[in-house]
């Protein structure tokens, strides 16, 4: 899988060496979905990041929400090294989602959408990981990125708890790609809520942390990139108050929690409608000055 083709630009190149894995006899089946839809030009370096691990014991799938773009040729060149694909019409990236973990067969399960990709032995750390029966969900450190892999973001996660979550907004938050998350988490807490359009991973950390435990290990796993078709980018003001709704119905905690932050957003667009209703004022006093 290493001999695939360059590609410029990249922040790695070789594949990771076979002999990483030969300190154990069986490692964990990972089963990775990638749900895509046009990013025909970010989505070679998810699938190569994926194939470069060489991970031992992989399950690699992708759904394509019927993409018009070049995503389906790109995908075409690697379907030797992929368990299943599919491109057709889809609901959303939730139902995409839902679709790949229904099929498949890992220990582990991981998702990662079609504009982000791991980071060099990301696999090899979540495999060599001692998953116990309680754990629910193992997160890793991941980077928000420019389209020149300079990162621009990392959150600091203070603890990975039900609490901590309930103020995701601005406290108990993680990078997505930089979770995985155990079968028996997935099949007690899943599928993904196909309502949501933002914060269908939050809702899911939410459910597995009421009945499991989630934990971090001190590794850099993957980076998620910041451009402008990026709906966490292009529609960030939807995306918390989405969150806050969600979080709300989170019993009396998270209520409190959800109307703390409505209270926020909308004492903060208050203000700028003020700044905004001053600015318009002053400039039209200007104007009508000038006109007499």
């Amino acid at each position: 899988m290493s001999r695939a083709k360059k590609i410029e630009n990249w922040p790695w190149q070789e594949g990771i060496p076979n002999k990483i894995y030969q300190n154990r006899d069986q490692w964990p089946k990972i089963s990775i979905v990638v749900p895509s839809y046009n990013q025909g030009k970010f989505i070679e370096k998810t699938i190569r990041s994926v194939q470069l691990q060489n991970y031992p014991n992989l399950e690699f799938i992708i759904v394509d929400g019927g993409s018009t773009d070049n995503t389906v040729d790109v995908i075409r060149q690697y379907e030797d090294h992929l368990d299943f694909w599919v491109s057709e019409k889809d609901n959303g990236q939730a139902h995409a989602i839902n679709k790949g973990l229904q099929s498949a067969t890992g220990d582990i399960l991981y998702w990662i959408n079609s504009d982000d990709y791991l980071l060099p032995n990301a696999l090899f750390h979540i495999g060599s990981f001692d998953w116990q029966p309680e754990t629910g969900a193992v997160v890793g450190i991941g980077h928000k990125v420019d389209t020149h892999d300079r990162i621009q973001y990392t959150p600091e996660v203070p603890e990975l708890s039900f609490q901590a979550f309930l103020r995701w907004v601005g406290y108990g938050n993680f990078m997505q790609p930089a979770c995985f998350f155990s079968a028996k988490a997935w099949r007690e807490c899943g599928p993904l809520n196909e309502n949501l359009h933002f914060c269908l991973d939050v809702d899911l950390w939410l459910k597995i942390s009421q009945k499991f435990k989630f934990e971090g290990i001190d590794q850099e796993l993957a980076h998620a990139y910041i451009h402008p078709d990026a709906k966490t980018t292009a529609e960030k003001e939807k995306m918390k108050m989405e969150t806050a709704l969600l979080i709300a119905k989170y019993g009396p905690e998270g209520f409190e929690e959800g109307r703390k932050l409505l209270y926020c957003f909308t004492e903060k667009h208050l203000q700028y409608k003020k700044a905004y209703t001053l600015l318009f004022d002053n400039l039209f006093a200007k104007a009508l000055r000038k006109l007499r």
